[in-house]
């Protein structure tokens, strides 16, 4: 995205009307990497790098503060699936440490580089839901 488009996108992004915005719909469509509010545009510019602006709807994103929630979820979602799937193997078959580490060290980072990028989509997808931290009528430096 160019500058001049990101300019055009700001002067033209959409005016908080102050309608519904449903959370579950809009943390489904961010973890998925999609706006929140159109569904259409990508969040991302790269794995971590969120968009300026929706390249569908316009929607900027410059205000959102993901910060430490999606490596959280990550970590906690990760951790209760290769727990359980550790203690699931061990009870059926009886393997040795080294085999325990080639099935599960590649799976840990395999699910973690899988879900962050999904859960920050997720975190935004709640904020802007919420009007948090610059997707609301108030001002974003309110916030720091």
């Amino acid at each position: 995205m160019t500058i001049e488009t990101l300019d055009r996108t700001r002067t033209h992004a959409p005016v908080d009307t102050g309608a519904e915005r449903p959370l579950v719909q809009a943390m489904l469509r961010g973890f998925l990497c999609r706006c929140p509010n159109c569904g259409q545009g990508p969040i991302f510019a790269g794995y971590l790098r969120t968009a300026p602006a929706c390249s569908s709807c316009g929607q900027i994103f410059e205000g959102h503060r993901a910060d430490d929630l999606p490596p959280y979820l990550t970590v906690f979602v990760v951790g209760h699936l290769v727990v359980a799937l550790y203690m699931a193997l061990e009870e059926l078959v009886t393997l040795s440490m080294w085999t325990h580490l080639a099935i599960f060290l590649p799976l840990t980072i395999i699910l973690t580089l899988a879900l962050l990028r999904p859960m920050k989509g997720l975190t935004i997808g709640l904020q802007w839901a919420m009007r948090m931290h610059g997707f609301g009528n108030r001002d974003a430096s309110a916030d720091h």
